[in-house]
């Protein structure tokens, strides 16, 4: 066995060796230079008969041209992590080239100096590298084919904290020029950035996240200067990293103030690990740094038909008599379900639209293509008409609709197990106004928002999942109108009216991140229902604005947004 690993590990430094190789820097030039350092991917030191020292040199790694028939005028540099104490992702940068290449893209991988230095911190010399790396690359673009203002970058761990100081940072000198090609700009024009660590104060010094990121005393490490060359980025992060995902909201809040575009994706129950590469390629597609967009598509034509549905059925949510609440000229609240022609699962989704709460419409963009889309994985789908426009009796905006969701959900789960449907798997989904609503059905739901009229009112209300759609009315600088600030200072707070009690279920928020209904909703309702240990999913999309979905490009993650709800679903669908 021991044969066969040693002879895997000579194949894979043949085809390492194969590839064109640079140093990074001239002989004698090297600063900062100490004697445990190496410049070396982990096979390599793995490899019997290693020798470190001719290994001490950081190097780019050029990999074969995309075929012409694809080729982009884009470059990756590709970033491995290791703590800073190796570089050990063989296995992600052999992916990222392979998946990058194959759509046109020149890739590099940059190995930088490890294990962390002493007497300095511990990614200064890979800082050092990594600026001269950059320069290396863009000074080569006329000779490889590339734009040098096509410049991108895709990591992991420490070597995306080594992004993040080069996504941020390139205006300060991570060391003294020692020849002409220092005179080459070594910012970046893009990142991918999986899993940064280090990025709060409570890890900055090379642990995990001792306070996980959270509370008064943490705040986004200073060593990220957020210079006028800070570049778009997405960011990828796993909920239950140690290395906190908090990191990864900081940096992307700070990004929003700078107003510059940008990705935030965070998946529920990941550790640390590299997540949603597709996400990364739609990122840089809908950036245009592939390339020009393509023409949008509407969803309405895309999802057109009802060809899945077998059965409609429509019923009134309340008694005759017995509506709480009643308001001069508001809407007759009902629900329809849409039976699956197929019916593949027992669980239970209620969508319903926004519309400002001064109208709402089932039949429209936010509803009946989703509809559609489960009917077609076999889910039962109920759609929901609550009263609008808002009540005009001194009521909240939200008032009587929540009171009609709270109804629905006691009539679908009264009504489930005779349809052969689970009433313990029901979720709620709704967009803007009708994120707001859904928000109060997650968060909210002990809390009586009118006194029970018959028996289904002594069912409980409570859903087992909540999918937000660029939900408005989430913080205090939005409660009535576009968010004054963004979202984004500290002063937003989320709105008193989310109980979040016991009851609160995980959610998906998806989010354009140029919504004036601003991303930040989403992200801060995320970052509290961390705090309490529910584990949510979340993706922002960079450019695009409130009801992202009506017309989209292919490729982007404005086009594939129904795809994130039916992965986010499968463990509720699951038989």
């Amino acid at each position: 066995m021991k044969k066969i690993f040693g002879l895997l590990l000579l194949f894979s430094a043949l085809q390492l060796s194969a590839l064109e190789r640079e140093p990074v820097w001239p002989k004698g030039k090297m600063p900062d230079v100490q004697g445990h350092q190496i410049a070396a991917m982990t096979n390599e030191v793995s490899m019997e008969g290693f020798k470190p020292d001719k290994y001490r040199v950081p190097y780019l790694e050029w990999f074969d041209a995309p075929d012409p028939s694809v080729r982009k005028d884009v470059c990756m540099i590709l970033i491995s992590g290791g703590s800073y104490q190796n570089c050990c992702d063989v296995g992600l940068i052999d992916y990222w080239q392979k998946e990058l290449t194959k759509i046109g893209i020149q890739c590099v991988n940059f190995v930088y100096r490890t294990p962390r230095p002493v007497g300095l911190p511990i990614y200064q010399t890979a800082w050092e590298d990594g600026q001269r790396a950059v320069r290396m690359v863009r000074s080569e673009a006329k000779k490889r084919g590339f734009d040098p203002e096509k410049i991108g970058t895709v990591s992991m761990s420490a070597g995306s904290h080594l992004a993040l100081l080069l996504a941020t940072s390139s205006q300060t000198p991570a060391y003294q020029p020692i020849d002409r090609l220092d005179e080459v700009p070594c910012h970046i024009n893009w990142a991918i950035v999986n899993a940064p660590a280090y990025v709060t104060t409570d890890g900055e010094n090379g642990d995990p996240s001792s306070l996980e990121g959270y509370g008064i005393d943490v705040k986004l490490s200073e060593v990220f200067k957020f210079d006028e060359k800070t570049c778009p980025m997405s960011l990828h992060h796993g909920g239950k990293d140690p290395y906190s995902p908090n990191g990864s909201t900081l940096v992307y809040r700070q990004l929003r103030r700078m107003g510059i575009p940008a990705e935030l994706h965070l998946y529920p129950d990941k550790g640390h690990g590299a997540f949603g590469f597709e996400r990364g390629i739609e990122f840089m597609t809908q950036m245009g740094f592939l390339g020009p967009l393509g023409e949008p598509v509407k969803i309405m034509d895309r999802f057109a038909s009802d060809s899945d549905r077998a059965e409609l059925i429509k019923e009134d949510v309340w008694p005759e008599g017995k509506m709480p609440s009643p308001q001069p000229d508001q809407c007759k609240p009902y629900l329809e379900w849409h039976i699956p022609a197929n019916l593949k699962t027992k669980a239970i989704q209620i969508i319903y639209s926004g519309g400002s709460y001064t109208g709402n419409d089932p039949d429209g963009f936010e509803v009946a293509p989703a509809r559609r889309y489960l009917n077609a994985m076999g889910m039962t789908v109920v759609t929901m008409k609550y009263r609008t426009p808002r009540p005009t009796t001194g009521l909240a905006k939200h008032t009587t609709a929540w009171q009609d969701l709270q109804r629905a959900i006691r009539i679908v789960r009264n009504e489930a197990a005779q349809r052969g449907l689970d009433p313990n798997r029901i979720g709620i989904m709704g967009s803007s106004a009708g994120g707001h609503l859904t928000l109060m059905g997650v968060t909210s739901s002990r809390h009586k928002s009118y006194y029970p009229i018959d028996a289904i009112d002594k069912l409980p209300c409570n859903v087992q999942w909540g999918i937000g759609i660029y939900p408005a009315y989430a913080l205090t600088d939005g409660a009535e109108r576009p968010n004054v600030g963004g979202g984004n200072d500290d002063s937003a707070v989320l709105v008193p009216e989310f109980s979040f009690d016991l009851d609160t279920a995980p959610m998906l928020f998806i989010h354009g991140d140029a919504d004036g209904w601003a991303a930040m909703n989403s992200v801060k309702t995320w970052e509290k229902m961390r705090a309490m240990g529910i584990q949510c999913e979340l993706h922002t999309l960079a450019l695009r604005p409130h009801c992202f979905q009506l017309e989209a490009v292919p490729g982007t993650g404005s086009y594939t947004w129904l795809d994130r709800i039916g992965e986010y679903l499968q463990p509720f669908i699951k038989e």
